[in-house]
């Protein structure tokens, strides 16, 4: 076998007919507009081999999210903390919190989650990465391209004069004031991860941060617009195995370029196309001599207020008058509580130092991922969002004070961010911001 090499692996995960989207807060499955898929990739050469997989659904949480690192660690003979698993976060799409669905099952609450179709969902993924370990591929080189994207990304958090959030921008803002506002903090930078045997591009992997939706609730299953985007540059040279994954977009969205209208679809589509063509053909290689991965774990606390507590949310699923949205987020947080004794782990792969890829948990703002770069400004630095979501929203500790949507769906507490950055630190070997 030669000194490294890569599998690539491919699964449908679109959801049958009637199964909840979203986690069951808006319309269940309807049609499919375009089929949902696992993407992952394998290293091997270099101690045990690694696995990067991320699937076209909004989230796993908890012991979902677990639940599909086992059966890929199983399935290329690995362990479980050298697989890293991410959601693109389209919301016509699953959430997969197995214990949520369960505590749901026991209150005769709404559904969330297919369980049958999730278990089909994970073995499915695992057989798709066991049968690709037979075509594994020598890669000799790794590229690192990078394009600004424009007109895509936005911050949803608009802030008034008061320090506080004015509007809160979502994916479809039909507000004017709210569009005309600017762009706010963003990254907007598309980048791209190449692997190939000298001249020869075998794979792409595209980081961007924002949220990847256009327009949903319709019940029309879809990837959205990024999921498209890197569909068309597959289908565009099929020898090239391509996968995106979604950066920091906790508080990102498309909201200030997209009012809800489907033909902006294709619209968005396209610049992210662009934007990965062109990163991918900008990129600059160097030979591989090795890589490391490296993981930390961190406990992210859970929020004190009694309304994120036991006894409310327990009280909030068993309310059979409530809303669908609110007894399915109190299993949410009731499924957080209940996982507290294990914690989340966080991955980074380290390219010689030279390139490092930062694997994290939830919906961590922007914030994150600018910090990351600015703690290795020397280095290429990736970062993928969206890992274990079983904590939801990571806003940064002033998030909490300017208020917003996000505060009041994250369920971990503010002294999450410190302890978010050190472990960043530690896993790209800097030193912490000051």
């Amino acid at each position: 076998m030669p000194a490294f090499h890569l599998a690539t692996f491919s699964a449908d995960v679109t959801p049958p007919e009637g199964h909840p989207l979203c986690g069951g807060w808006i319309e269940p499955t309807r049609g499919v507009d375009d089929p949902l898929k696992a993407l992952g990739i394998v290293l091997l050469g270099q101690g045990k081999p690694v696995v990067l997989c991320v699937l076209d659904w909004v989230a796993l949480r908890n012991d979902a999210h677990l639940a599909m690192r086992k059966a890929l660690a199983d399935a290329a003979h690995t362990t479980v903390d050298h697989v890293s698993v991410h959601a693109v976060h389209p919301h016509n799409a699953p959430f997969a919190d197995t214990i949520a669905q369960k505590l749901l099952d026991e209150a005769k609450g709404p559904p969330s989650l297919d369980l049958k179709f999730f278990d089909k969902a994970v073995a499915d993924v695992a057989e798709a990465c066991r049968t690709s370990l037979a075509k594994t591929k020598r890669f000799t080189h790794i590229g690192v391209g990078s394009v600004t994207v424009k007109e895509v990304a936005s911050n949803r958090r608009v802030l008034g004069p008061d320090g506080k959030v004015k509007f809160t921008r979502t994916s479809a803002t039909k507000n004017a004031e709210a569009r005309a506002a600017p762009e706010g903090l963003i990254d907007p930078v598309l980048r791209t991860l190449s692997f190939g045997d000298r001249d020869t591009c075998l794979a792409a992997l595209h980081y961007y941060a924002t949220h990847p939706m256009s327009y949903y609730g319709d019940g029309r299953v879809s990837a959205d617009f990024c999921g498209l985007a890197r569909q068309k540059l597959q289908d565009e040279d099929p020898k090239v195995f391509q996968a995106y994954f979604t950066g920091c977009a906790g508080n990102v969205t498309a909201g200030k370029y997209n009012d809800g209208a489907k033909a902006n679809r294709p619209v968005l589509r396209d610049r992210m196309f662009a934007a990965m063509q062109e990163s991918l053909k900008a990129a600059k290689t160097m030979p591989v001599d090795g890589w490391e991965w490296r993981v930390e774990s961190v406990k992210l606390p859970p929020r004190t207020e009694p309304s994120f507590g036991e006894a409310e949310s327990r009280k909030a699923l068993e309310d059979e008058k409530a809303t669908k949205a609110k007894r399915g987020n109190a299993a949410f947080q009731l499924a957080w509580l209940k996982r507290q004794d294990r914690p989340i782990e966080v991955g980074c792969l380290d390219f010689s130092g030279r390139v490092l890829v930062v694997h994290l948990p939830g919906e961590p703002f922007i914030e994150y991922q600018l910090a990351a770069q600015k703690m290795r400004p020397e280095q290429a630095v990736f970062v993928a969002g969206y890992g274990d979501d079983g904590c939801g929203y990571i806003p940064t500790a002033k998030g909490y004070l300017e208020g917003g949507y996000e505060p009041t769906m994250a369920l971990a507490g503010p002294e999450s961010e410190a302890i978010l950055l050190t472990a960043i630190a530690k896993l790209l070997k800097a030193k912490p911001l000051e």
